[in-house]
């Protein structure tokens, strides 16, 4: 199988030994979100974005990571519990009471680090879910390799409204950074902006965040004026200028939020169809991070894979279908489909119109027709429930028919029973199986039949009252309605002998 993910931690096994600690700033309050979930907590592609910061850092395998939380803290440190299981590394968090401007916020995540911390500390921000481990790990090789005390992540955009702008001498050396709202005119004119990313030296960053003033616009500590103290004390300041600039984008609000959501989606989408998945139409596809798809699946329009969706080789998923957490195997088809928490198996098919609730297994060559919703079930190989049927709680063999308008009849009213429907079983239309009940191996039962005890192997079970004719009945009770002149004519046409019993 192929895996989406690219934010994969790796070994630092060829790098230099030196300490490396990183520090992901997501305190802030996410006021333009206007949301009443932390800012840090909108997902993308079905992950937080501190979940994608994360990652990314996790990925440069520091020796220390700690995220400096806020706004929203208790949320927040609960799914970073979470992220650390799933990671496998511990997951430090410094909490900055006052926001108190980026400086102050990276002083309170370095207090969280060992006193006297030398090497390289790299900070980078929650709200830039784009940003990859293998632009990390070139930001610290850049840092390294040219001796600075610190190295800035930059980007040259068409826009830089809002972003912080580099400050360069004639010979294209970085002096320093200055923010939008402290910048002149000519400032403003750059282009080349900080994403706020950094390698610092640690022993330089420690004492840099003491020299640190209030004395600008926003009366704040900017950890921008680090570079400046820096460049004082006769110490090499450099940038990376990062390629793409979409790596570096941030969000602020709802609109940023989606142009990344998409912008992300488009990338999962690219990664996939170059390894040997087709996409008809990509403008209609969602993918989640951690889907999982084979080689030669075929996802139609209108695809929503969310959840650690895993799809097998050869499988067909749409038009028109969201899958949640599920997994599809070799060569099934599933279309027109909500599914959540089920599993598909080889070459079986769903759909169109079919509802899997989690729980559910179709076993390979089985088949869920349309307008059949299925909860906590498990159907058999080559078994099929082809229309109109609700499954819940109940356990079908193989090569067994389920017939139309089929009603599992799994609650009563306090508490979940279950049914069993045997192997090479054929169950009749309009059937109930009121549960707990079982129907054993090749056992038939009859349309209408409403089924309250266990039928046994071979049998056929009939449950429902013998037919009775009540004849002028309509003429009686609804006398000169349609229905009684329609009833009135066709029998003025019947013929008045029985030919059958003339020609006898």
């Amino acid at each position: 199988m192929l895996q989406g993910d690219t934010a994969q931690p790796s070994s630092r096994s060829d790098a230099p030994s030196e300490t490396v600690s990183t520090i992901v700033l997501a305190a802030g309050a996410g006021t333009r979100m206007r949301s009443a979930t932390p800012k840090m907590l909108h997902r993308i592609a079905g992950r937080p974005l501190v979940e994608h910061a994360v990652r990314a850092a996790a990925g440069v395998d520091p020796d220390s990571l700690v995220v400096v939380l806020g706004h929203g803290r208790d949320a927040v440190a609960e799914h970073l519990t979470g992220l650390a299981a799933v990671l496998d590394r511990p997951i430090s968090t410094a909490v900055q009471e006052e926001q108190l401007g980026t400086g102050h916020a990276v002083a309170c995540g370095l207090s969280e680090l060992a006193t006297g911390l030398t090497g390289t500390v790299l900070v980078s921000y929650g709200d830039v879910p784009l940003l990859d481990s293998a632009t990390l790990r070139g930001l610290l090789d850049e840092h390294r390799e040219s001796g600075n005390a610190v190295t800035v992540l930059t980007a040259v955009v068409d826009d830089p409204t809002g972003y912080g702008r580099m400050l360069r001498d004639a010979d294209g050396q970085v002096i320093g950074i200055v923010e939008q709202k402290d910048a002149t005119a000519e400032q403003a004119e750059i282009t080349e902006i900080n994403s706020g990313v950094y390698a610092f030296d640690a022993e330089l960053l420690a004492a840099a965040l003491k020299q640190l003033s209030t004395d600008n616009s926003q009366g704040e500590l900017y950890l921008t004026d680090v570079l400046s103290i820096a460049r004082a004390d006769g110490l090499a300041v450099g940038a990376l200028v990062c390629a793409d600039p979409w790596l570096v984008e941030g969000v602020n609000d709802r609109v940023q939020l989606a142009n990344l959501g998409a912008e992300l989606n488009r990338r999962l989408l690219l990664h996939w169809m170059r390894a040997g998945v087709t996409i008809t139409d990509p403008n209609s596809v969602w993918l989640d991070c951690d889907v999982v798809l084979d080689r030669d699946v075929v996802l139609e329009p209108g695809v929503q894979l969310r959840g650690g969706t895993t799809v097998g080789e050869g499988a067909t998923i749409g038009p028109d279908t969201t899958l949640t957490g599920c997994t599809v195997d070799p060569g099934a088809s599933v279309v027109r489909t909500h599914g959540e928490g089920a599993e598909v198996g080889a070459n079986a098919t769903v759909g169109p119109f079919a509802y899997l609730r989690p729980g559910t297994r179709l076993d390979a060559n089985g088949k869920i027709g349309t307008f059949v919703e299925t909860k906590n079930a498990s159907i058999g190989e080559g078994t099929k429930v082809p229309h109109l049927t609700y499954v819940g709680d109940a356990t079908i063999g193989a090569h067994s028919n389920i017939g139309a308008a089929t009603i599992f009849v799994n609650y009563d009213g306090v508490a979940k029973h279950h049914t069993v429907i045997g192997s090479h079983a054929r169950t009749g239309a309009d059937n109930m199986f009121v549960a707990p009940v079982e129907v054993g191996d090749g056992a038939y039962t009859a349309a209408g039949s409403v089924i309250t005890q266990d039928v046994p192997p071979g049998a056929m079970a009939v449950a429902r009252g013998r037919q009775r004719n009540i004849e002028g009945w309509v003429a009686r009770r609804r006398p000169g309605t349609a229905a009684d002149q329609a009833a009135q004519q066709a029998l003025a046409n019947e013929p008045t002998t029985n030919p059958t019993k003339d020609a006898q």
